[in-house]
């Protein structure tokens, strides 16, 4: 009965179009009040505030101020001009720039959307100016981004960590081989779609010289990841401090190396933020009364049983899995689905014998490429925006895109090493 209530109450007040953290919260007070004893709903708020209250989540706020901080200091452009050095070259050259740009920017941010609008503001134009189509320019954008939160700093790994209980640092280190596998696929697809259509490519060859210049631009860019993840690695600071130094870091950059930050840019970076950042605690806070009453009422436990009672052959199951989470993503948000699903998917992946980092990188990759797939991607209507034309083009000219995401995500599914080998090389 009150699994009912509250997956009624659920699906009605998604199909309404209320905010995912009220519809998590609705429901789940919904299912309380079901209940043959009504618990006090001061539960309610202590639930909230203990899904909350946890020193790993500050890294949230502080990766996100220091993507903006990175941002605004002018990093796009000297990344994509050093993408352009390493890559342009190659038929259809500027959609493998915006591809290798969204592997660089991956390091800087970790969100999907601030890759797309960064990346996207420039590059569109410039590929619609050379001659590609617009709907292609828009797709292969939205569709590079979604590595922003696979390849570390990740938020989204950070929220998978708290919630599994797994290693921050572990899932960073596992997102490294899964990201460039992505890219490498978009960049295959690119290549056959530019071909195919005549894209053009950079016809002049690069000199040494452009090619020192250009590292020399991007170098405190490139940087930025390297100190976060080698202090993490090495002992110095925790993954929090990591996104706090992140921030410092930035700072430098923007007033001193760049000096295109300014102390009035401050207060609209900071607040939006804190803004963000709320979004993704509330949902984080409301998702915890959810869990708990999804874990008092067994449903867990009970959708494990109906799972493996259709088979107990953990290549069959890891696909029904999948299948799920692609479905999920079309429509739910990333926190959201994550921190809902987690608890119910992960004890089914144990008992599967499936290592947790390498089930976080699964679910992460799943709800990512979610992002740029219709109807609800975020990165979809960024990239639309931008380029000016409407989802139905972009969702036409980026299904091949999408399909070699799906064969990456069924490679890491089934190859436990592209990734568990990096963090089994640093004892994780």
């Amino acid at each position: 009965m009150t699994t009912a209530v509250t997956c009624i109450v659920f699906a009605l007040c998604l199909v309404i179009g209320m905010p995912i953290a009220f519809v998590i919260g609705i429901s789940a007070v919904a299912g309380l009040l079901s209940l043959p004893t009504w618990p006090p709903l001061l539960v309610v708020a202590q639930r909230m505030f203990t899904g909350i209250d946890n020193f790993v989540l500050l890294a949230i706020p502080f990766f996100m101020l220091a993507g903006q901080l990175m941002n605004k200091a002018g990093i796009t452009s000297g990344l994509v001009k050093f993408s352009d050095v390493l890559v342009g070259h190659i038929r259809g050259g500027l959609a493998h720039v915006n591809i290798v740009a969204s592997i660089f920017f991956a390091g800087i941010t970790g969100i999907a959307v601030a890759d797309t609008a960064a990346l996207g503001s420039i590059l569109i134009p410039a590929m619609v100016e050379q001659g590609y189509d617009e709907d292609f320019s828009a797709a292969v954008t939205a569709a590079s981004s979604i590595i922003g939160p696979i390849i570390p700093p990740s938020i989204v790994m950070v929220l998978y960590a708290v919630t599994a209980g797994v290693s921050i640092t572990g899932m960073f280190l596992a997102g490294f081989i899964p990201g460039v596998l992505i890219g490498l696929g978009l960049m295959a697809v690119s290549y056959v779609l530019a071909i195919k259509r005549d894209y053009p490519r950079r016809e002049q060859p690069v000199t040494w010289r452009q090619f020192w210049t250009s590292l020399k631009e991007a170098f405190l860019i490139l940087l930025m990841p390297i100190i976060i993840l080698g202090g993490i690695l090495s002992g110095i600071f925790t993954p929090t401090e990591a996104a706090a130094i992140g921030v410092a870091y930035g700072l430098v950059v923007g007033f001193f190396v760049t000096k295109r930050l300014s102390i009035k840019d401050l207060p609209e970076m900071l607040l939006s933020s804190a803004i963000h950042t709320g979004v993704i605690l509330l949902i984080v806070s409301t998702a915890a009364v959810f869990s708990w009453l999804m874990a008092t009422e067994k449903l867990p436990q009970q959708i494990a049983n109906i799972i493996m009672s259709v088979s107990s052959n953990r290549y069959v199951v890891l696909a029904m899995i999948n299948i799920f989470l692609l479905f999920v993503g079309c429509f739910m948000d990333q926190a959201a689905s994550l921190i809902i699903l987690v608890p119910i998917l992960l004890p089914i992946a144990k008992h599967l014998d499936i290592h947790p980092i390498q089930f976080g990188i699964i679910v992460v990759t799943n709800l990512c490429i979610g992002l740029a797939t219709p109807p609800v991607g975020n990165c979809l209507f960024v990239a639309c925006s931008i380029a000016d034309i409407s989802l139905e083009r972009i969702s036409k000219a980026i299904w091949p895109l999408i399909l070699v995401e799906i064969v990456v995500l069924f490679l890491i599914t089934y190859v436990p090493a592209f990734s568990l080998s990096i963090p089994r090389l640093f004892g994780f």
